[in-house]
């Protein structure tokens, strides 16, 4: 799918990657952009449309789910990163919250308008959720918890026409590793891989370096296999 003449929806726009993901949804000609913020957005070009988005809160998500009326890619790019203790419970609530149940949420509630225009919908995930990373063991949770989801929407959303996609990233320099002595990528190169990746039509985007060194394994692996022999069981549940 190109997102040239499409209507976009980049949650968590205001910053990073997803300020990033906005600008580079209106370079390749998107007509629209709804940009998701939990605080309020101004933004230079007319074709963005500011939406005041808490994926946590449910009202908002609603009101979102309203106030779109046609949407042809929805980004959920909003997450919580951060470094905490295993035993801290609190913080692994809320990973899920933002991470999970954030993604979740907003999914359903756009889920209608995607069907309609047979569009495409971008997880933005985490390679921890491949492999955990113990520094933030609440945050790996989460992200493979919302890797899960994906390949679940992936399979029961087939038959209607909208492609799931799994954003795998490395390190992106945003606020959670900006700190840290590693090479990281930038997030408008992320956001051009992110989007070379839909119109490619790639299940997981590997957007960076690090994350590219394992695209290979994956595509060829024998999880990538299972998960399509799974997703087969729904096709055949479907048209028995």
């Amino acid at each position: 799918m190109t997102l040239a003449d499409k209507t976009v929806l980049v949650t968590g726009a205001n910053r990073g990657l997803g300020r990033a993901l906005v600008d580079e949804a209106l370079s390749r000609g998107a007509t629209r952009v709804y940009a998701g913020t939990r605080q309020p957005l101004t933004h230079p070009d007319e074709r963005v449309t500011p939406l005041a988005l808490d994926v946590t809160d449910a009202e908002q998500i609603a009101a979102a789910g309203e106030a779109v009326a046609s949407l042809d890619v929805l980004v959920n790019n909003a997450g919580l990163g951060g470094y905490e203790d295993f035993a801290d419970r609190a913080a692994l609530e809320q990973y899920l919250a933002v991470n999970l149940f954030g993604p979740y949420g907003v999914t359903q509630a756009l889920l209608p308008r995607l069907i309609e225009s047979r569009g495409a919908i971008v997880n933005v995930v985490s390679m921890a959720a491949l492999a955990a990373l113990p520094v933030s063991p609440g945050y790996s949770i989460s992200k493979a918890a919302a890797f899960s989801m994906t390949q679940s929407l992936r399979a029961t959303l087939a038959g209607q026409g909208v492609h799931v996609h799994a954003v795998l990233a490395g390190p992106v320099d945003t606020d959670m590793v900006r700190d840290l002595p590693i090479p990281k990528a930038s997030p408008s190169s992320v956001a051009q891989a992110i989007f070379d990746g839909v119109e490619k039509g790639h299940d997981e985007i590997f957007p960076e370096p690090f994350s590219q060194a394992f695209a290979d394994g994956w595509n060829g692996g024998t999880v990538k296999a299972l998960e399509r022999e799974n997703a087969a069981l729904i096709s055949a549940a479907q048209n028995p």
